[in-house]
């Protein structure tokens, strides 16, 4: 088979990470008969720098066109004088905007050759945890209207932020984690505020409603502040998290930190089409950026990722996931990962053991 990516390397380290993944999906190809063809456009800072812009038309129109996008990473301090409305994170969401995607799908595990990198003590986590979060993308706090106003209580001047949400969208994020949850351990937990907040009243009476028609997967509640402490106090008990976009936000990265590191993890952005943008959850490390030290995996995984879930390539997948774990097994590490007894790999050598391993 043939598949068409289009491939934003981005800012920071992006080149770096972005390249690694490259090389690995040319061997996946290599050893299971399918061919990648990757056509490079620029999104984030190196598009201010050269269009003027954070995300061009062309750009779009690409992205478009391909059977799906992989991302590193967009942004840094050189670009923080530039306009809010044209700072490089504007073109990741005029990306998900203008590709219809609706469902950021996040997984935060435990490898068991880092689990010594976890900080929470062993005897909590235990065996470990194996945890995907599913976050509504298109909605909630961050597309509602943002203005100021005079208080009415004669304090001055007041920011406002409306969120929002329709039946519509949190149906299909909701029946997104049950088909997820399917295929796992068959458990959803869904996370809101609505003691509080009319919104996720909305979100609570919609995914309530619409897990009765996956009967064979268990539906439990939680309330945010309560979710953010269970993350800490017992991970294992999740499996899938549904929850808004605001929340989402949070949850996620609270997710992956508990993990041991950042730069493991991979995620998915996803629609109603089997197109995807894939990228890895962390930033544009600018200050690492050119050193070779970076870690690839998650940008790695994050091919994983389009292979399982745009193309449909469970093999492929399963065989970069297993050449990963084979690879921290063995006990090689970047710098984030190392101990200070550990022989440490660069960017590019980290790549090279994984393909190897495929």
């Amino acid at each position: 088979m043939k598949y068409q990516i289009a491939v934003i390397k981005g800012d920071g380290i992006g080149p770096e990470i972005v390249t690694e993944a490259m090389l690995t999906l040319e061997k996946v190809g290599q050893k299971f008969g399918h061919t990648f063809d990757f056509q490079e456009v620029l999104a984030g800072g190196c598009s201010i720098d050269a269009n003027g812009i954070p995300l061009t038309q062309e750009t779009i129109d690409i992205c478009k066109a391909a059977d799906s996008v992989l991302l590193g990473a967009v942004g840094g301090p050189k670009w923080d004088s530039v306009e809010s409305a044209k700072r490089p994170e504007k073109a990741l969401l005029g990306l998900r905007e203008s590709l219809g995607l609706f469902a950021n799908i996040r997984p935060a595990m435990m490898y068991k050759a880092l689990a010594d990198a976890c900080p929470i003590k062993p005897e909590i986590i235990g065996e470990g945890f194996d945890i995907v979060v599913c976050r509504e993308l298109t909605g909630d706090v961050y597309f509602g209207n943002h203005y100021r106003k005079e208080s009415d209580r004669g304090w001055g001047e007041m920011g406002c932020d409306d969120m929002n949400y329709s039946i519509y969208e949190v149906e299909r994020i909701a029946r997104r984690a049950f088909e997820m949850a399917r295929v796992r351990s068959k458990k959803v937990t869904s996370v809101d505020k609505s003691n509080v907040l009319e919104t996720s009243r909305l979100w609570r009476e919609t995914v309530t409603r619409v897990a009765k028609e996956y009967p064979d997967v268990e539906l439990d509640h939680m309330y945010v502040d309560n979710a953010a402490m269970q993350l800490v106090r017992n991970p294992g008990q999740f499996d899938v998290i549904v929850t808004g976009n605001l929340f989402g936000d949070i949850l996620s990265d609270e997710a992956s930190m508990i993990t041991g590191s950042i730069g493991m993890l991979p995620s998915a952005s996803i629609g109603e089409t089997g197109r995807g943008m894939y990228e890895p959850i962390h930033g544009s490390a600018p200050d690492i950026a050119g050193k070779g030290i970076a870690n690839p995996i998650a940008t790695i995984l994050s091919c994983a990722m389009m292979l399982r879930y745009s193309f449909g390539l469970a093999a492929e997948a399963d065989a970069i996931e297993a050449a990963v774990e084979k690879t921290l097994n063995s006990g090689h590490r970047t710098a984030d990962i190392a101990h200070a007894d550990e022989t440490v790999l660069s960017t590019c050598e980290m790549g090279a053991k994984i393909r190897d391993n495929l």
